[in-house]
């Protein structure tokens, strides 16, 4: 793996390292950490990497690996950066015959999504998006007790994701993280919904099997002076007929990262909450509410996949983000090998769901600065 972005002060580039290394299937063997090729270098040398193979920009990168052997160079690059930094380095890894990882959401505008999927399309190359909570082993066992119609027809879906680490102008105080986030420049044109609004967006359709269709939208910037939305609340229609509830924000004071999910069917209900990974609840109308825990009992084969240690002992963020990697990296090496993957490690987000992502964001952009009107996806 050669990663871009990720250098000194960084905080997701250290995610993405310890999730990729966490199986023993990649190696970080190069990388371009940051704009400024001088920390770049800093940063390869405090990952113990080479001096030659720590680069002053990911171009340098690129177009070195390229020239080095098949078995020396990198085989994928983990894009790392703010969204605006996303599509140079995936669009000329793409170009260049290099499998791509890279965070969310997709890019920093529809039009390089789209350009994005049409290059997957035309090299066949791989390429996985880090929407790191559908890797949870209850959010896959959700997914197929819906996928196996335990529920019913699924009715009604209410996702909701509230922080409060934005509840006031935190990005005044030179917090890195807070800056680009806020900063339309570097964001896009959404802020708390392109940031976790479209984690909770794929989750639902993640678990559900289903699209929304239509959305009605109403953001909000509560923060005096801030550029982009920090609060937002969103109906949703989708292509079944079921209806729905996404709440998103970031100044829901006293709120960690709360993501939950619950989905209601016409035989029973699933409820997911990414505080307490480890438990699904599943409610019936005829009998008592289930606890389904992580590593307990009949669990379907995705579940029973993506759970690597005993009942008991919590498996949490790391290890949800860690089987986006691994499951990128079997069907990688099924490709090396001219071998098709195991069906249960193909599992992981692809350009297409980060486009659905994209598309998402500019709806609800667009319905909320017309006055909450219904928009179609």
């Amino acid at each position: 793996m050669g990663m871009v972005g990720g250098g000194r002060g960084a905080f997701i580039g250290g995610v993405h390292r310890m999730a990729a290394a966490l199986d023993g299937q990649i190696e970080l063997v190069c990388g371009a950490f940051s704009s400024d090729p001088a920390k770049s270098r800093a940063s390869g040398s405090d990952l113990f990497l080479p001096p030659e193979r720590s680069y002053g920009s990911f171009e340098e990168m690129i177009k070195t690996e390229k020239t080095l052997p098949a078995t020396q160079r990198m085989d994928f690059i983990s894009i790392v950066t703010p969204n605006h930094a996303h599509f140079g380095p995936a669009k000329m890894a793409l170009e260049n015959g290099f499998h791509v990882v890279c965070d969310k959401p997709l890019c920093f505008s529809m039009e390089e999504a789209l350009e994005l999927e049409q290059l997957v399309r035309d090299t066949g190359l791989l390429f996985a998006l880090t929407h790191n909570y559908t890797g949870y082993p209850m959010v896959k066992q959700a997914r197929a007790m819906v996928r196996n119609g335990e529920l019913g027809k699924i009715r009604k879906v209410v996702v909701e994701y509230p922080q409060g680490w934005l509840a006031t102008r935190v990005e005044e105080s030179g917090q890195k993280q807070a800056g680009w986030r806020t900063d339309p420049k570097k964001s896009g044109i959404a802020g708390c919904m392109g940031d976790i609004g479209t984690h909770a967006e794929n989750l639902a359709e993640y678990i559900t099997g289903l699209q929304i269709k239509e959305l009605c939208a109403d953001l909000t910037t509560f923060v005096e002076g801030r550029l982009l939305d920090d609060d937002g609340n969103v109906l949703l229609r989708f292509d079944n007929g079921a209806k729905g509830i996404l709440h998103a924000s970031q100044i829901s004071v006293g709120e960690e990262n709360n993501l939950n999910i619950r989905v209601y069917g016409e035989k029973g209900g699933l409820e997911w909450r990414q505080m307490e990974p480890n438990t699904l609840l599943a409610k019936w109308m005829d009998k008592p509410v289930q606890v389904i825990r992580t590593g307990v009992g009949a669990l379907s084969p995705e579940a029973q996949a993506h759970t690597r240690i005993p009942a008991g002992h919590p498996e949490g963020y790391l290890e949800a983000f860690a089987n986006i990697y691994r499951n990128f990296a079997h069907c990688l090496q099924a490709r090396l090998e001219n071998e098709d993957p195991d069906p249960v490690y193909q599992d992981f987000p692809t350009v297409s769901d980060g486009v659905r992502g994209m598309v998402f964001i500019d709806k609800v952009v667009a319905s909320s600065q017309a006055g909450a009107a219904w928009i179609g996806l």
